[in-house]
């Protein structure tokens, strides 16, 4: 059995915002609260390699992977996969943007399986995921709201 994730979260901001703040990788530790550093590697067209560090867990281990991702603009659309894949047997993900009446819907596509030897199987990543994607997905959803309220004209006295 594999595991296999959606979860999608709307943003009161323009596209444009929020795909330039969530492709912005090498910024992804003040976007996300998970992170504790984004390395670029590489960068290549439209493709990043990059290593993520996570903050140390419960018992003070530190998790670190290299993972690729692939944008395209026209297509408001990413894909990606942890090149150094640890516990799981693949990890693949997808990045769906589409602008909508309140802003901008994000979606994120998640399919992957551990490996036999892995501390946790499919059913609890696939939980562990969902849950986690909801916290990260509503501190991206108010960190870009914020920005965006911060771009937005002050009226001038004379309006």
């Amino acid at each position: 059995m594999a595991g296999h994730t959606q979860n999608e979260i709307v943003i009161a901001a323009p596209v444009d915002l929020v795909w330039d703040m969530t492709n912005d990788v090498a910024n992804w530790p003040d976007l996300f609260s998970e992170y504790a550093s984004a390395e670029i590697l590489s960068r290549e067209g439209n493709k990043t390699t990059f290593r993520l560090t996570m903050h140390p867990d419960k018992d003070g281990k530190v998790w670190s992977w290299v993972s690729e991702r692939e944008t395209d603009r026209a297509a408001l659309s990413v894909k990606a996969r942890r090149v150094e894949t640890g516990p799981f047997a693949y990890m693949d993900i997808r990045w769906q943007y589409e602008e909508v009446p309140e802003g901008t819907r994000m979606v994120w596509t998640q399919d992957f399986a551990m490996k036999p030897d892995a501390p946790v199987d499919d059913a609890w990543m696939t939980d562990n995921i969902n849950r986690n994607s909801k916290v990260q997905m509503a501190l991206i959803k108010d960190r870009i709201e914020q920005a965006a309220a911060e771009r937005e004209p002050v009226p001038s006295l004379a309006d």
